[in-house]
């Protein structure tokens, strides 16, 4: 499959593009810079702003899935009250909303969409501690991703919502837990093991239009 992957430079964009070229796919990875830490016959950069109709339209043409892991990577104190200084607070709405767009106009069906724990469908079953860090100090990231998760639930697409809890920069852990009635096991997850789910999602038909949570293994 050729599969491009928006915010390619994140830490779990890095990781899904990663695990897509280990599984034999063509990537193309989409990022503002043009710039791309891996070198591998199987992948191109692209260079272009998600928030750009013209540059994702371009993008997305002639691919059969879209990944798409937006987000914002500053210090979350000084987004809450100083606002983000890189990137646009609704870069995750308003990109999902272009790219959703592009993928109708170029009859591509399958999106998956990484967004976070706690919006959406598992809205409801977030930790009390959890609850108050996204009030108190993620709100507008939070309003962001929620706007986020409806217009990809509501965008008519082949769509996974990818939802992982709290993440770390350790290895792939040999199991995450993954659920969709919104069940976790350790509340830590691996950029490494999200990316690997990222992956799987373009082409795994059990996750079909369904939240998935992902978690670290449950402990015993």
């Amino acid at each position: 499959m050729k599969v491009l992957v928006i915010g390619a430079t994140g830490g779990s964009g890095r990781a899904a593009v990663r695990s897509l070229l280990a599984r034999g796919h063509q990537v193309t990875a989409f990022t503002r810079s043009g710039q791309f830490d891996l070198v591998d016959g199987r992948l191109t950069v692209l260079r272009g702003d998600a928030t750009n109709q013209h540059d994702v339209e371009r993008a997305v043409q002639g691919h059969d899935a879209v990944v798409v892991t937006l987000g914002i990577s500053e210090n979350p104190l000084r987004v809450r009250f100083f606002g983000a200084a890189h990137t646009p607070t609704s870069i995750r709405s308003d990109g999902t909303r272009l790219v959703i767009a592009a993928m109708k106009k170029h009859g591509v069906r399958r999106l998956v969409v990484q967004t976070t724990y706690g919006v959406g469908e598992t809205r409801d079953k977030l930790g009390f501690l959890d609850s108050m860090f996204f009030k108190l100090l993620l709100k507008p990231q939070i309003a962001d991703t929620e706007l986020q998760t409806s217009e990809v639930s509501a965008s008519g697409l082949d769509w996974v919502l990818a939802q992982p809890v709290h993440l770390t920069d350790d290895a792939a852990d040999p199991a995450p837990f993954l659920s969709t009635e919104g069940e976790t096991g350790n509340m830590k997850v691996s950029r490494a093991s999200v990316g690997r789910f990222l992956a799987d999602a373009v082409q795994d038909a059990r996750y079909l239009r369904k939240s998935v949570a992902i978690s670290g293994p449950v402990q015993v």
